[in-house]
């Protein structure tokens, strides 16, 4: 369990370091990437070939009986991949919109490709008014609802122009307790590389 927690922990920090990195090169007006420009960290772990940044495009979150809406024009939205070693892959969705309330992220293990449906390995909201103190953070529990933690589902990725095109779905919690209660959130995106 204590693995399963880490793991957990590490990506979450992951999506949220990347959404970071992304958010200040939207902030400083960079050149938008094509299919060969990566998105790089100064960790090896995270300078990974095949990180970009989504040129237009949106990423939708359905939560509660709210729609939350990223718009890669105004926001940073980044599809990162993260190479971790020879057997450990990971890809995954990052945002942060432009006043730096609200973020999210959500991963998956293995390759991105096209046509795949893969299990979500992490996974994070946060909605703010004040960047010290969350109103609202959820995120991927060690403690599953019925061993469900939802899946990512990648119809197109990165081809002709379309960088990531597909839904989620996954289970959420306010805290790491066996007892939390989860909350179903579920979106959509489709990001473009111009």
């Amino acid at each position: 369990m204590g693995n399963r927690r880490f793991t957990y922990l590490l990506f979450s920090v992951l999506i949220l370091i990347m959404a970071i990195i992304s958010s200040c090169q939207k902030d400083d007006a960079t050149a938008q990437p094509d299919s060969k420009t990566t998105v790089n960290a100064d960790s090896p772990l995270l300078a990974s070939p095949g990180n970009f940044l989504a040129a237009s495009g949106t990423l939708q979150i359905k939560f509660n009986d709210s729609t939350y809406v990223f718009d890669a024009a105004h926001d940073s939205i980044a599809f990162i991949n993260v190479h971790v070693d020879a057997n450990t892959n990971y890809f995954g969705i990052t945002a942060i919109n432009k006043a730096h309330s609200m973020s999210f992220g959500i991963s998956s293990s293995g390759y991105a490709n096209s046509n795949i449906n893969s299990n979500v390995a992490g996974g994070q909201f946060l909605l703010s008014t004040d960047a010290q103190k969350p109103a609202m953070q959820l995120s991927l529990s060690k403690y599953p609802q019925n061993n469900d933690i939802g899946s990512i589902n990648l119809d197109t990725y990165n081809q002709a122009g379309q960088l990531a095109k597909g839904t989620f779905v996954t289970f959420l919690a306010r805290d790491d307790k066996v007892n939390s209660p989860y909350y179903r959130v579920e979106g959509s995106f489709n990001l473009k590389l111009k």
